[in-house]
């Protein structure tokens, strides 16, 4: 659930926004990925988002169902464009942002009624713009609230943006807590695990994760790996080398990567997972992160994504 956008990407690597002069159109928003990439691996997934009633809107809408994401609870709002994200790539393939927001935000509770919970037992949250006041902040929540009463996971990565939230840090944070104490399972980079615990190393901030949540975490650390959390234990899992032409959707490949592998699994056994399962399984969310770092824009690289990467 969350926002689904276009992603303008400029294609003048190196470049900022303001000298940038060529621009490549590419369907986003950090959810839209999680849910193409578990599409991509073999998993079966719907996406609950807001777009506009104009042609990007309808753009979205044909590349998320060609990729297999089921689209029946994607609105399009006639009132409000289609969110678009304009995103720089420097020579390392590290991003920078620029948002126009639009329709993602207005994403209603109302909207949200004739979803039927019980047809479903995993639920991803991925926050990125959900955390900005308007009607999505409350769907959020609201749907936070009626997967844990039906017993779902529940998946959550906060997806941190800067340009979104350096005025409201402190709501974002205390909002990431509140889904981070109500989740089976979250992901965060190392620059959000000491944002959100306010330290200044990741030891300090994994120890304060650990302190405050029972949830199962692992925090990616790009070319070291991936710290994982699992029950009181802590196990660093392997990056896999690659040389990246565009970070952009690793981190939504890892989360899709691994909630495709935990929907294989009977629901029960889920929130039983032992240690080595889950260093597998983050193992090989490692494996689609790193595949899709190779492939310019998200959805274009999962593309590329198999369940068999994970052999």
């Amino acid at each position: 659930m969350g926002e689904a956008l276009i992603d303008m990407i400029c294609t003048d690597k190196g470049r900022s926004l303001a000298n940038g002069e060529n621009f490549l159109k590419k369907a986003g928003g950090a959810p839209a990925n999680v849910a193409a990439a578990v599409a991509a691996l073999g998993g079966q997934v719907e996406m609950s988002a807001k777009v506009g009633a104009d042609p990007f809107g309808q753009h979205l809408l044909q590349v998320m169902q060609d990729m297999g994401i089921g689209t029946r609870f994607v609105f399009a709002d006639p009132q409000h464009f289609t969110t678009f994200a304009f995103v720089s790539l420097m020579e390392n393939g590290e991003r920078d942002f620029y948002f126009n927001r639009g329709a993602d935000g207005q994403l209603s509770t109302d909207d949200l009624a004739g979803i039927p919970m019980d047809e479903f037992d995993m639920l991803h949250f991925g926050s990125a713009t959900a955390f900005l006041p308007g009607p999505l902040q409350h769907s959020y929540r609201q749907l936070l609230q009626q997967g844990i009463d039906a017993g779902m996971f529940i998946s959550f990565d906060p997806n941190y943006r800067h340009l979104l939230f350096a005025q409201q840090q402190a709501s974002f944070i205390e909002q990431s807590w509140y889904f981070m104490e109500h989740c089976h399972f979250f992901k965060l980079s190392d620059e959000e695990a000491m944002l959100l615990t306010g330290t200044a190393t990741l030891e300090a901030a994994a120890d304060e994760l650990l302190r405050r949540t029972s949830s199962t975490f692992a925090i990616t650390l790009g070319a070291a790996g991936t710290l994982l959390r699992c029950g009181a234990h802590t196990q660093l899992v392997g990056s896999i080398p690659v040389k990246p032409i565009d970070t952009t959707g690793a981190g939504d490949a890892f989360v899709g990567a691994v909630l495709c592998q935990l929907q294989q699994l009977p629901a029960a056994q889920r929130s039983m997972i032992k240690l080595a399962q889950w260093e597998q399984i983050v193992s090989n969310a490692n494996k689609a992160g790193a595949r899709t770092c190779e492939y310019m824009g998200a959805m274009e690289a999962f593309k590329h994504l198999h369940k068999s990467i994970f052999d």
